[in-house]
């Protein structure tokens, strides 16, 4: 599998808009979409489409393994980018379903203790979206290191594809720190030939338009706009996976 960095978007630059007094309510906000005990004093939000249910769940799935910018903290569940991401993949008639398992104030320390849960049934593709909480925190980095690759470990040896989304760190903690962050994603992604995303936020992050009152979260044009970011690297990847847009598949059985 090739590498595929999305960087349309970035002109070669990442844009760094944190700063840690907004940035804060990451850590400390509640999902606003219905939540399950997933154990350990874990919230879990679980955005999914209301055709799963109906169709028995019995679609292939990608996971979207986040914090509360993936729950969508403030926003209906349909304006979410998880949701967004599902009416890409239904416009064009991609037979996957989209299912977040979104911690608010996750770390990817939370992220790799309910991975088991998050990788139950077929899963296709995983897209991490994690880090963001850890930078607020200021975790030792080689530990947020540590607890990414166990997650992409764990997928690839599971068979899942899986696309890496990079988070920034705030500057408070010193330039060292924030370089040493940011590189993390790219080595993981880049040791692993793993699919990536430089930047969750890119094109977002510091646009007050595109964000709640907060600052950090984005409104419900923002997420749309996250889910467009990610939609560039997601979509190539869609042949790959084993599934087949609806149309060709109606097309085949027709023709039989």
């Amino acid at each position: 599998m090739h590498r595929r960095t999305n960087a349309a978007a970035t002109g070669g630059r990442t844009t760094r808009p944190w700063c840690l007094a907004a940035a804060v309510s990451l850590v400390s906000c509640a999902p606003s979409s219905a939540t399950v005990d997933a154990g350990a004093h874990e919230s879990v939000a679980v955005v999914e489409p209301a055709h799963v249910d109906a169709r028995s769940g019995g679609r292939p799935r990608v996971v979207v393994l986040g914090d509360s910018l993936t729950a969508g903290l403030g926003l209906a569940t349909e304006e979410a980018y998880p949701a967004r991401l599902q009416h890409r993949l239904d416009r064009d008639g991609w037979r996957l379903d989209v299912v977040s398992a979104a911690e608010s104030g996750g770390t990817t320390a939370g992220g790799r203790s309910r991975l088991e849960w998050a990788l139950e049934g077929d899963v296709r593709l995983l897209i991490v979206a994690l880090g963001g909480n850890d930078a607020l925190r200021g975790l030792p980095i080689e530990q947020m290191r540590d607890n990414l690759e166990t997650i992409v470990d764990e997928a690839t040896t599971r068979g899942i594809r899986v696309v890496i989304a990079g988070m920034e760190a705030p500057p408070n903690f010193g330039e060292p720190y924030t370089r040493e962050f940011r590189r993390v994603f790219a080595e993981v992604a880049a040791a692993r030939d793993l699919a990536y995303v430089p930047f969750l936020l890119q094109g977002v992050a510091g646009v007050p338009e595109l964000n709640q009152r907060d600052g950090i979260h984005p409104n419900a044009e923002g997420a749309e706009r996250v889910a467009a970011h990610l939609w560039t690297t997601l979509e190539p990847l869609l042949a790959d996976l084993a599934v087949r847009p609806a149309d060709d598949l109606e097309g085949a059985v027709a023709g039989r």
